[in-house]
């Protein structure tokens, strides 16, 4: 009974812990966390992915990058996600324009 009552405690403090993560990066100019996201690979394309804190479907989470496809470039390589203020409204259009691969 008691290890039933700590994982359920250790979910909800994870569950917890990434919403407010979440919230914080949403207020530092990242406004796609939690879905939709404008992400850089390394080689400097800009596309959408999905972009869930503490959750990676489609890609190998390494901290604050992730290892994806990017469908600009055609390539395997780390991606960052981009806030709002450092990109143009002409590459955030440009950008919507690619979405990595979609869910099953």
């Amino acid at each position: 009974m008691r290890t039933k009552s700590k994982r359920r405690a250790a979910i909800l403090g994870a569950v917890v812990f990434y919403a407010i993560a979440t919230v914080v990066a949403r207020r530092r100019g990242y406004a796609g966390m939690g879905g939709r996201t404008l992400v850089r690979c390394r080689a400097g394309h800009l596309f959408m992915t999905l972009w869930v804190p503490g959750v990676s479907i489609k890609s190998l989470r390494l901290g604050w990058r992730r290892a994806q496809y990017c469908p600009v470039g055609l390539h395997w390589t780390l991606v960052v996600p981009v806030r709002d203020s450092d990109v143009s409204d002409e590459e955030r259009e440009r950008a919507r324009e690619y979405r990595d691969i979609a869910l099953p």
